[in-house]
């Protein structure tokens, strides 16, 4: 992604996290995910039920996603299957357009960019149903931190693209290098950069990337965050900086209008 500088402002980057982030967590998306997740390991892995709800719940705590843990264990699946069992059948209706974040989005200077560990479409689909399609310039996602390959193993078989062997780890969020993956990809300073997550353990991590780092859903601070929002509605009373002009930018503004007004006098 093409990085520009935005003269007179603190932060010249912002990325967000989608789910229960641009949304609130109310709304049951959430939950409705975890139950195709449950359900397709339960029907398509051939999982024994009484051991699912445990198994999905640990291997999204040991591995960031129940995805990534089914990998890591071996598990043999199409990506794109996967994504579409999973978010094919979330109850999106839910979602209506939000014109209040949709302008706030749209007052901010900065460039805006997407940063999910979801599938694409499921990204595109969340942005369009809120009405904030137009309001990011990138989204950094599943695909983007995991790009289809072709491999070849020592059989000379050739794992198709858009599946991953079973010794293929899964870049996602809430490890560092998925944070340093997508500080690469979106070409940004992290130290002029504001991540805002709902998941204190992608806040914990993005610290360590050194990003400025917000959590939203919950107004008390946890390891990591610099600041706290119940909604992400707040974000104008609790960062009024993302809108403030830096003091030696703003004089050289008015430097700049006065001489303009002398040559126009």
């Amino acid at each position: 992604m093409d990085a520009h500088r935005i003269d007179g402002v603190k932060y010249e980057c912002l990325l967000f996290d989608i789910d229960d982030t641009l949304y609130p967590l109310s709304l049951g998306l959430n939950l409705a995910c975890r139950k195709n997740i449950q359900e397709y390991m339960l029907e398509h892995l051939h999982i024994e039920e009484s051991e699912v709800p445990k198994m999905c719940l640990d291997l999204y705590i040991e591995h960031g996603t129940t995805m990534a843990g089914l990998k890591a264990l071996g598990y043999e699946f199409d990506n794109d299957e996967f994504h579409a069992y999973v978010h094919g059948r979330l109850p999106y209706e839910k979602l209506k357009p939000d014109s209040v974040l949709r302008n706030l989005l749209l007052s901010m200077p900065q460039r805006k960019i997407i940063f999910t560990n979801s599938d694409h479409k499921h990204a595109v689909e969340v942005l369009n149903r809120l009405g904030l399609e137009d309001c990011f310039e990138g989204i950094i996602c599943f695909e983007t931190l995991n790009p289809p390959n072709i491999d070849v193993s020592d059989d000379n078989h050739v794992t198709e693209s858009g599946r991953f062997n079973s010794h293929t780890q899964i870049l996602c969020k809430p490890s560092v290098e998925a944070f340093e993956a997508a500080i690469r990809i979106a070409n940004v300073d992290p130290k002029k950069t504001i991540f805002f997550d709902d998941s204190t353990r992608n806040i914990a991590s993005a610290k360590v990337a050194g990003l400025h780092t917000v959590m939203v859903g919950r107004s008390d601070l946890v390891p990591g965050a610099n600041h706290a929002l119940n909604s992400i509605h707040n974000i104008r009373e609790a960062l009024p900086e993302i809108w403030e002009v830096e003091e030696d930018s703003q004089q050289q503004m008015i430097q700049s209008l006065a001489v303009e007004a002398i040559v126009l006098a």
